[in-house]
C-alpha cells in the first residue's frame, strides 16, 4: 500500500499563495489517482482536487476552480497543490489520498474509494 506524506502547509494572509506537496512511496499508484481533501473544524472532509496519474487528467471542486492547480512530478513521485488567491474559508487540514481503479465524475471525491491517506498539513488563512 502506498504511503503518502504531505508538506507545505502554513499561515498566510488572504490573497496569498501556498504550494502543498504529497510525496508517495512504498507502493504502486501509477494506475490510479491522487486526490487532495480538506477538513475544517466541525465540518466534513471534502474533496478539493484530484489527478489521474497515468493521463494527467485533473478535476476540481467548484469552490477552488480557477484558484488551485494540481500537478505531478513523476520523477519525484510527488503531487502538488498550488493554491492561489487564498481565502479565510480555505483554512483547514489538507490531506492527500490515493485511489485505484477508475473514478467516475460522480465519485471522484468519494472518500470511501481512497484507500491510503497522509497525515495532513495545516493551512491557515487570515483575513
Amino acid at each position: 500500500q502506498v504511503q503518502l506524506v504531505e508538506s507545505g502547509g502554513g499561515s498566510v494572509q488572504a490573497g496569498g499563495s501556498l504550494r502543498l506537496s504529497c510525496a508517495a512511496s512504498g507502493g504502486s499508484y501509477s494506475d490510479g489517482y491522487i486526490g487532495w481533501f480538506r477538513q475544517a473544524p466541525g465540518k466534513e472532509r471534502e474533496g478539493v482536487a484530484l489527478i489521474r496519474i497515468r493521463t494527467g487528467d485533473t478535476g476540481y471542486a467548484d469552490s477552488v476552480t480557477g484558484r488551485f492547480t494540481i500537478s505531478q512530478d513523476n520523477a519525484k513521485n510527488t503531487v502538488y497543490l498550488q493554491m492561489n488567491s487564498l481565502k479565510p474559508e480555505d483554512t483547514a487540514m489538507y490531506y492527500c489520498a490515493s485511489a485505484g481503479g477508475h473514478l467516475t465524475f460522480l465519485h471522484r471525491f468519494n472518500k470511501s474509494r481512497y484507500n491510503s491517506w497522509g497525515q495532513g498539513t495545516q493551512v491557515t488563512v487570515s483575513s
